[in-house]
Formats: structure tokens, sequence, C-alpha cells
């Protein structure tokens, strides 16, 4: 913040006066329109003051209001759960400012201070109001501005620093109990206005009052039973899938089919290069040959020397090894043409992302799912959680047919939340077709999951006063 200047004779600005910025300050917490404005000003402009590198303002009511250098106070972080409770312990002692150092806090405090704060701290209490005050303001409000400001930095605060910081905060004070007087709309007006409403005229009964009739007609109304819904994204998905996983370490060479294709029993899904493994084939059919015409030779020899039989055994082995090999890669080159194992639809993405592209054995490639063979996926965002039973309602409204839903009955719902691509947490719930579409499979919609029924009070506040629980922290 730029610090008002007066000017001199000469046409030159004069020092830097803190009266000047204690002037500019007031003037700025008389305009603030909110009390967020007004804990902004506080925490980060009355660094015209006096110099330091953290500030903060807490309330007894509601904790931390703000901090210096942030927007919005993250109320369960560390370092604020911590300012917190050096905050409340030094509004339990007495009314007055005093620096603050990590020795006069508590032990448990006072061996975190270095690890959040400067050496040097000082505790500015908010003036006490009185009980006999005469601006308007309630005793729910007096009760609710006791607090104090927290100022750290690296050296300790002088005399003057801590008279200018009062007196500042003394008219940002009176600015603040101004935005918070009590409304002209309290208990005992609420209590007359109610009385008056339900009170009967002089002639007639107070069940003929028409105010009377609308208030029990929309009472009515507010309990009439709704079954409580909920939205969620969804989609059909198989049922049952066959994963189809690589199997073997290779580079797949070519698909034989294209997403969503229906395939049958034993027809070809995709192969992988088979160079490598053809010439290893090749080599160790050869070294097959090589060792059966070592071990003929041998025969042959030791029906004239004896001492060639004791090769033989050596010669055979040789030769199982070499049968052991070449039956391995001939198995590998079998395996590397994947084939379907059942009737069904292949789901997988883009073949040209997998052409050339090394795989790992085990590695998923596609599923394989039965053409009827699906049920209906949904993620349940951890804000719409409610109680459902096994066996309820699900309608999935698909994108591409709105005005045709898909009904389904709940399967299960899962008991742990997991991440979603988006970055948001949700339930995951599956439920089971009633009939057989003829939608295909991975088509996605909306899709509706009934619960308990409930009076159409509850109904319409649900998410308001569960959005308010979450604002309020109650």
């Amino acid at each position: 913040m730029t610090t008002p200047t007066a000017p001199t004779g000469q046409g030159q600005s004069a020092p830097h006066n803190p009266l000047f910025s204690l002037l500019e300050l007031s003037r700025r917490a008389r305009k603030a329109a909110t009390a967020a404005e007004l804990g902004f000003l506080l925490v980060n402009d009355s660094h015209a003051l006096t110099g330091y590198r953290q500030s903060a303002l807490w309330l007894a009511d509601s904790g931390l209001q703000a901090l210096s250098g942030v927007v919005q106070v993250e109320a369960h972080a560390p370092y604020a759960l911590w300012l917190t409770r050096v905050c409340a312990h030094l509004a339990s002692g007495e009314p007055q400012p005093a620096p603050v150092s990590a020795g006069a806090l508590p032990a448990d405090l006072g061996a975190e201070w270095s690890q959040w704060l400067p050496s040097h701290g000082l505790w500015l209490p908010l003036p006490v109001v009185p009980s006999a005050a005469t601006d308007g303001a309630s005793a729910a409000t007096a009760a609710a501005t006791s607090g104090g400001l927290l100022l750290a930095r690296d050296r300790p605060f002088s005399q003057q620093d801590v008279a200018l910081l009062a007196e500042w905060l003394e008219t940002w004070f009176h600015a603040w109990r101004t935005l918070h007087r009590a409304p002209a709309w309290s208990w005992q007006i609420w209590r007359r206005r109610m009385t008056a409403l339900f009170k009967p005229a002089a002639n007639q009964p107070w069940w003929r009052q028409t105010r009377i009739r609308w208030a029990a007609a929309l009472v009515a109304v507010l309990l009439i039973p709704m079954r409580l819904t909920v939205l969620a994204p969804g989609e059909l998905v198989p049922a049952h899938p066959i994963v189809i996983r690589a199997p073997l370490d290779g580079v797949v060479d070519s698909f034989h089919v294209q997403p969503n294709q229906a395939v049958k029993k034993n027809q070809p899904l995709f192969g992988f290069d088979e160079a490598l493994i053809r010439s290893r084939l090749e080599v160790a059919e050869q070294s097959l040959a090589t060792a059966e015409t070592e071990y003929r030779q041998t025969t042959q020899q030791a029906l004239l020397d004896a001492k060639y039989r004791t090769q033989l055994a050596l010669l055979t082995g040789k030769i199982e090894e070499k049968r052991a090999e070449a039956e391995f890669l001939r198995e590998q080159l079998q395996r590397s043409r994947v084939l379907a194992p059942q009737d069904g639809v292949v789901l997988f993405d883009d073949p040209s992302e997998w052409a050339g592209r090394p795989v790992s054995v085990g590695e998923r490639i596609m599923r394989l799912a039965a053409t009827h063979d699906s049920e209906v996926e949904a993620w349940l965002p951890l804000a719409d959680a409610i109680a459902l039973e096994p066996g309820a309602a699900v309608k999935l409204y698909l994108n591409s047919s709105p005005l045709s839903p898909v009904s389904a009955r709940l399967r299960y719902m899962a008991h742990d939340a997991v991440q979603r691509p988006d970055g948001a947490y949700a339930y995951r719930v599956r439920a089971t077709l009633d009939e057989p579409t003829g939608h295909r499979v991975g088509l996605k919609g909306t899709a509706k999951l009934q619960g308990d029924w409930v009076p159409l009070a509850y109904w319409m506040l649900r998410r308001p006063l569960a959005a308010a629980r979450t604002a309020l922290g109650v």
C-alpha cells in the first residue's frame, strides 16, 4: 500500500510518517463493505504502520478469520490448527497487548514456534465491549468479537509500534462492530409477529383464520412422501467380460478385428511379430537335427569301440534338451496368434496405437464380452451418497437415447470411494438389467438411483442442508 505523504514547501514528498498511514487505514476501514475485506485489511495492510512477517486474526467463536498473504484460511491445515491453539491460550490471559515468544507458551505449543513463526511476536487483544453498550450491538455480537491480532517478526516490537497498532486496532474494531450490529429482526420481534399471526380474530375461531389454513396446507404439502433419488454418471459395461492378455513378451504386429466388432469362437484377434520366434525355432530345429546326427554316428562307432558307449547317454540328454526347446518355440509361435475363446464383442482402443508396441506377459490388451451380457455401472459422488439397498431401482438415461431409459436393479455399491480420472472421488455402483437391451456396451448417460421414501421437505432441503453443514462446519 502506498503511504500518504504531506506536501513540503519545495514540492517534495515528506518522509514516511506512521500517523499518515494510520489515517489512511482508518479511512479504508470505514469504507469497508464486508467482514472479509476488513479482515484482509487488518492482517495485510497493517504493515504500513510497522513491519512484520506474519499476522493472524483470531475470534473466539469462529477461530482464524484471516492470515497475512493468504486469500482463504485452510482451517484444518497444521499451521492453522497450531495457531488456533496459540491464540486461544493468549486470549485466556490479561486483555492487554503483550510480547509473545516460544518461552511464554506451554511446552507443547512453544516447541513448534520456530517451525511456524519468527522469533518475536506481539499479541493485541480486541477491545472489550462494555456490558451496557449503547450502539445497538447485542450481547451475542459482543461475545462473538472477543479475540485478538497476532503479529510476528524477527526483531522485538517497540513501545511506539505497540501504541500505533493498539490505536489502529481500536479504529478497526469500531468498523468491525458497525458491520456486526444486531439485526432489527430479533427473536423478540419474531415471537411477537408469530403471536399476532396465530392469534384468532375477536369473533372468529383460530382454525378459520386464512393464514392458519395456508400454514397448515404448506405443512401438509411438505409432509408428502417422495422417493429420494440421486443422479450419477453411468454407462453400459460388460457384466462378465473375459480379459485378453498378452500370452508372451513381444511386439504386437497386427490386429485382425476392429473395436466393438462381433467375433466368433477361435476367430483370430491379433498377432505378434513372428520373425524373432521363427528364427529361434529354425536354430533350435537345426540344433536338434545336428544332435540326432551326432547320436547316430556315435551309435555306429559304439558297435566297434566300447569307449563310445559312455557318450550315448550324454547325447540322448542333449537331443531331449534341443527337442524341448524346439517344442517350446513352436508353442510360442502358436501362442503368438491370439484367438477368441468364445463368441462376443471385442472391446479395446484404436488398433493403430497397438501396432508395433512392445508388451509384457499378462498385460491387458482387450476385453471380450458376450453380446447380451451387460449391466449398468454408475459413479455416485460423495455428496450424493445416500443409503441404497440391493435391489433398488436404477434407470440409465443414455445420451444417445434419452427417451428410452434402461431399467436395472442395484447389485452392489462399493464400500470405499475411489478416485476417478477427473480427480473426484466416487462410489462404484453396479446394477443388473431387468431385461436384455439392444444398446451396445460402452454407451454413456446419466443414472438415476432411487432410495427410501422421505418427506418432501427433506427431499427439497437435503442438498442445501449438506452444503450449509460443509460451509459452517456444524
